[in-house]
């Protein structure tokens, strides 16, 4: 089980604006922050829900390495309308598409996900894995 992920971005500010908005219809909200004087030089913000981060953004610039340093992120939606919701949030924030709203039966029938990069070319992904309730 993993308690949380985090990663530095090359813009604190722009990247902290970005998630708070994009994560939004998540339920998902900065909880916590750590000023840089504190941890001795990098800021750092938390998100989550129900006051546990278990998302942290970063300062101290983007990721470097193989692969130019971008990564994959994926939260769990509700529903179907979340996963839309998110994707919007995320495109009015600022964020590049990397795969509208839809269904992705290659990974199983009901995987309805949506995929954007963030302002540091980041996959952020929201799914939801519920099938979609029949018409009345």
């Amino acid at each position: 089980m993993i308690d949380h992920i985090g990663f530095p971005g090359a813009d604190f500010a722009r990247s902290r604006a970005f998630y708070q908005a994009a994560l939004a219809p998540l339920g998902i909200t900065v909880v916590m922050e750590v000023a840089a004087e504190e941890t001795g030089g990098e800021a750092h913000a938390g998100f989550g829900a129900n006051g546990k981060p278990f998302f942290w953004i970063g300062s101290g610039g983007g990721l470097s390495g193989v692969g130019h340093g971008h990564l994959h992120v994926c939260f769990t939606a509700a529903d179907r309308a979340v996963v839309d919701a998110f994707y919007a949030a995320a495109l009015a924030a600022g964020a590049r598409d990397n795969g509208a709203p839809g269904l992705r039966p290659h990974y199983h029938p009901n995987y309805y996900g949506a995929f954007v990069l963030d302002p540091d070319g980041h996959n952020i992904e929201a799914v939801c894995h519920t099938p979609h309730p029949s018409p009345a």
